[in-house]
């Protein structure tokens, strides 16, 4: 028999198609076994490690305190609502389930009476890249729609409330340059997580430059999901840690009487502890509430604002001091032995420098004066003489010494070094040769000389403290300070310059007196720069001031933008904070000062 008729024979056909169907389940079996049994560990890895997802739980944040313990900075829960897209997939294709999302939110919408804030592209993109997350549909919402909420006759299903930390300030506008801001924080670039909650990061002030102390350890959770990337189950957890809490030297009541000092007008105010350098008060005008950094109508508003309110003048504004710099030209003149307490200049109302002449702010002049009496009285033509007869080299190297032209290295970012010229600088700058005049000019706090608030409380400290020049401080670590410099001035020359800086405030004739007190004793010195056109001049008006005189405990400066003098726009504000400031000593509240300060 061939295989034709082999073929054609109907058993021999369907006996080998039996035989046929019998190899293909031998070899499908075979198949089988290869895969579920002998590859079995290679493919359960692998599948594990497909599924498996890692979410990054961010730490709580450490809390920012004064050094009573009044709290500066924390952390409060906000109430959000969320929905959980694993829940309320839809079979076919994605668009099924964003529908879904979509209509959920719809009907909460009404019956929270919320708006919507969600598109759907937003939902497209949870759901592609953080579907194992909750989608949050609204953030920080009122008690209204938690009552609505709580009210509903039935749960929608895939919604519930989640809580999210949030950085609170109980007092927005206290401090706001100094204690800074947050935002939140992008993953780093090997950051071994397919999905992240953000923590929050410092963006300014105290909060940037304490980030990593107050940020807290993040954790991890690990989750399971299938094939379509929706959550199976959770797998381990790792909690986050909290962030260090830090306690800066700032006093809040002293930090409220700086700003209330300051009220209505641009200027900046700084109170410091003379004995160790520790910030009491740094408070710029006008200041702003860091609750509007969350807006950005508000902020876009801030920011436009011709006075400026985000610059930190305390730290970042640079002036002339005026005559607030004439105790150094002493100092400078009596530790190089240029001068004694008796030396006299005779001031006729103006400085001859032969053919210019430099004003002194009595017109009529002052006659005869000893050195004591000059700072008194703030003579310009005395102390025009004075820096002239001292020679410009050993002012600067003073002021060097005591930190002017460099930033003093506080605890913030973009704090300004201020502007100490010398003949180098102004041929690098201006192509001439250091003059006469220019001496002169320096040596009444004026001319190319620049200074900020700050450094000029460092200033006074160190006069205050008997020539301890002490690293200005927002977190105290030691009692002592830190002592950047020891001046070594002598016991002859403090008793001038402290006797001056006395009578400016506790002589009937002295500029400052407007700062005296009833009960305690203050030494100050006023100071008026001119700045602007020539035809439009107008004024910074300081005052440096310490207190007690006998043995200081605070050092208070402040200067007023656009003002009239020292003695009479800046002295009546000093007069507010360091009375406040005593009377919270006592354990008395502070006077009120008058609606929009005084002046």
């Amino acid at each position: 028999m061939n295989w034709t008729e082999l073929l054609n024979d109907e058993g021999i056909r369907l006996r080998l198609l039996l035989v046929g169907m019998l190899g293909a389940f031998l070899a499908l079996t075979a198949f089988f076994w290869n895969v579920q049994v002998v590859r079995h560990p290679e493919f359960q890895s692998s599948q594990t490690q497909q599924s498996m997802r890692g979410v990054r739980l961010p730490g709580p944040r450490g809390r920012i305190w004064d050094r009573r313990g009044v709290l500066l900075a924390g952390n409060r829960p906000s109430y959000g609502i969320a929905l959980y897209v694993e829940e309320l997939r839809q079979p076919g294709q994605a668009s099924n389930t964003v529908n879904k999302v979509e209509a959920v939110l719809d009907t909460l919408s009404r019956r929270l009476g919320l708006p919507r804030e969600l598109t759907r592209s937003e939902i497209e993109m949870h759901i592609r890249k953080r579907r194992p997350l909750p989608l949050v549909a609204w953030r920080g919402i009122d008690t209204r729609a938690m009552a609505r909420w709580a009210e509903m006759p039935e749960p929608v299903p895939g919604a519930d409330i989640v809580v999210e930390p949030v950085r609170e300030y109980p007092e927005p506008t206290l401090a706001a340059h100094v204690l800074g801001h947050v935002g939140r924080m992008d993953p780093g670039p090997n950051e071994n997580y397919d999905y992240y909650l953000p923590d929050m990061e410092g963006k300014a002030g105290m909060e940037l430059s304490l980030n990593s102390r107050l940020s807290g350890e993040a954790g991890g959770r690990l989750l399971q999901v299938d094939a379509s990337g929706f959550t199976h189950r959770e797998q381990s957890e790792k909690p986050p840690r909290p962030g260090e809490d830090v306690v800066l030297t700032l006093d809040a009541a002293i930090q409220r009487l700086a700003e209330a000092g300051l009220a209505g007008e641009r200027g900046a105010c700084v109170v410091l502890d003379p004995r160790n350098g520790d910030v009491l008060a740094l408070a710029s005008a006008p200041g702003f509430s860091v609750e509007a950094l969350r807006d950005v109508a508000r902020y876009a508003a801030l920011a436009k604002d011709p006075n400026r309110p985000f610059v930190h003048r305390a730290i970042a504004g640079t002036y002339p001091p005026g005559s607030t710099f004439k105790p150094l030209v002493a100092i400078a003149a009596l530790e190089n032995g240029r001068a004694t307490a008796d030396t006299i200049f005779d001031c006729p109302g103006y400085y001859d420098m032969g053919g210019f002449k430099i004003a002194c702010w009595r017109t009529s002049g002052h006659g005869p004066l000893m050195l004591r009496t000059a700072i008194e009285q703030s003579c310009n033509a005395y102390f025009c003489a004075l820096g002239v007869q001292c020679g410009y080299p050993r002012i600067y190297h003073m002021a060097e010494a005591m930190g002017f032209g460099h930033a003093t290295g506080i605890e913030l970012a973009h704090e300004a070094s201020g502007l100490l010229p010398d003949a180098t600088w102004k041929e690098r700058v201006h192509h001439d040769g250091w003059r006469v005049g220019d001496t002169a000019n320096i040596s009444i706090g004026q001319g190319y000389l620049l200074v900020t608030p700050l450094q000029m409380a460092v200033f006074a400290a160190t006069i205050a403290n008997g020539g301890y020049v002490y690293r200005p401080r927002l977190v105290a670590e030691h009692a002592e300070g830190d002592l950047v410099n020891d001046m070594r001035w002598s016991p002859a020359t403090l008793e001038v310059v402290r006797g001056g800086m006395t009578d400016v405030v506790e002589s009937p004739t002295g500029t400052g007196k407007r700062v005296k007190l009833t009960d305690v004793r203050v030494a100050g010195k006023t100071g008026s720069a001119e700045y602007g056109p020539r035809d439009k001049r107008r004024k910074y008006a300081w005052m440096i001031t310490f207190a007690p005189v006998e043995a200081p405990r605070y050092v208070a400066v402040m200067v007023i933008e656009d003002a009239i003098s020292g003695g009479i726009s800046t002295a009546p504000r000093l007069h507010d904070v360091l009375t406040g400031i005593f009377a919270l000593e006592r354990g008395l509240p502070p006077p009120v000062a008058p609606e929009g300060g005084r002046g």
